[in-house]
């Protein structure tokens, strides 16, 4: 495979993986390195509730969401390449402010402008990647991207408690300071502009609202856009509570990451089997299965943990299932939604981003409130956020599930 450019290099396909996954790390690694640090960012800076201390990860999240449909238009306007390289400059800044922070307060607004400037590098990744394939054809790349970049939730927390053996928290964040500045040498040296100059659109209000119009107005860019952003506000409330739950629910102290790394693993498992089976079954057909095994296995989660009692394993086993699911439904869910968007990626990828995130991360952030020391809110939000989710998916399909047919477009764009 080539890449069309505007530049005349022609990236590998291999390497636009490669940095596809590498982009998306950067948003996994703000994450998933502070949860083994979360409890002692809390009491150091002085956050007044045990639960406030997920805020950490929710302020970014919620920066990051919301801060993408600023981005979308100017992906549009100004080029992939060179977004992508001012937002890791804001990337880099915002783990400098984060460093010297001096209060709880003070660090949770470098974490939303962090999530802010990384905001731009999911947008304008998403849509080099759309830029240069469609249907089932892209749905293989996100799911090859999404296995190597499983690799950050998998090892993050673990590279975390290591940095924590060696130094105090803000370690962490010169890590990401470190990695920021990796990544804009690659993107700098590698990275080719997928924009031609006349593809280029004006930033003119009512050019900008007609373009989030056309996404809104087409009913499966919306309804897989929301579906999907369900699904993962059942991840990010599992995410925003992991600390609590496997240090306090189930006190496993030290082999935290090696739990959590289990459960992540799933996930990664599932993108790199979906890379295979997407050209095979169809991007419908997984999707929907997998939503309906993601809510099955929470039913049956739900009813075994409140009638016989939640243990460890029992956590594990239908966390990895329900993960599983999650890894099947992320990039089929995303390539359907982008599908009909070819025109209008960078506004796309930006709606998607913007509804994917902020709905998930509120969602997340709302099931983290109402942990109590038991792992009963998670599972019911799982339960919920899985039914609403097929809920919209089948109104998106007018009622009909598991059909084959994808978009006809399924080869890279000419």
């Amino acid at each position: 495979m080539t890449d069309r450019t505007t530049s005349g290099i022609r990236l590998p396909f291999a390497e636009l993986v490669a940095i596809t996954a590498a982009m998306m790390a950067l948003n996994a690694l703000a994450i998933d390195m502070m949860l083994p640090a979360l409890g002692t960012i809390g009491n150091e800076l002085g956050a007044a509730h045990d639960n406030d201390r997920q805020l950490i990860i929710v302020v970014y999240v919620l920066g990051n969401g919301l801060a993408q449909l600023l981005f979308g238009p100017i992906v549009d306007r100004f080029g992939r390449k060179r977004v992508i390289l001012w937002a890791l400059g804001g990337y880099v800044l915002g783990s400098v402010l984060s460093v010297v922070a001096s209060s709880f307060a003070l660090l949770l607004a470098a974490r939303a402008f962090q999530g802010v400037t990384t905001a731009a590098t999911r947008v304008a990744i998403i849509a080099s990647v759309r830029d240069q394939c469609s249907g089932r054809r892209m749905a293989e790349v996100m799911s090859l991207a999404i296995t190597i970049f499983m690799a950050a939730p998998i090892l993050a927390p673990g590279f975390g408690q290591l940095i924590l053996f060696a130094a105090p928290w803000r370690g962490i964040f010169v890590a990401l300071l470190l990695y920021g500045l990796l990544m804009a040498v690659w993107t700098a040296w590698r990275l080719p502009e997928t924009l031609a100059p006349e593809r280029r659109k004006k930033l003119q209000a009512g050019r900008i609202i007609s373009s989030y119009m056309v996404f809104i107005g087409n009913r499966v860019s919306i309804g897989y856009t929301l579906a999907s952003a369900l699904c993962f506000g059942a991840l990010f409330g599992y995410i925003s509570t992991s600390e609590q739950v496997f240090l306090e629910t189930f006190d496993i102290g030290q082999n935290f990451a090696i739990a959590f790394a289990c459960i992540a693993g799933s996930l990664g498992a599932a993108t790199l089997i979906n890379a295979r089976l997407v050209s095979r079954f169809g991007m419908r057909r997984l999707t929907h299965t997998a939503l309906i095994v993601f809510i099955i296995a929470n039913l049956l989660h739900l009813a075994i943990a409140s009638s016989t009692g939640e243990t460890f394993v029992l956590f594990m086993a239908f966390m990895m299932i329900s993960f599983f699911a999650l890894g099947l439904i992320g990039p089929n869910a995303t390539a359907l939604a982008m599908e009909p968007q070819g025109d209008n990626a960078g506004a796309a990828a930006a709606a998607n981003g913007f509804a994917g995130t902020t709905v998930a991360g509120f969602m997340g952030g709302v099931i983290g409130q109402f942990y109590d020391g038991t792992t009963m809110p998670i599972i019911l939000g799982f339960v919920i956020l899985g039914i609403s989710s097929v809920s919209i998916v089948l109104w998106t399909e007018k009622g009909r599930l598991f059909g084959s047919s994808d978009q006809p477009e399924d080869e890279l764009l000419p």
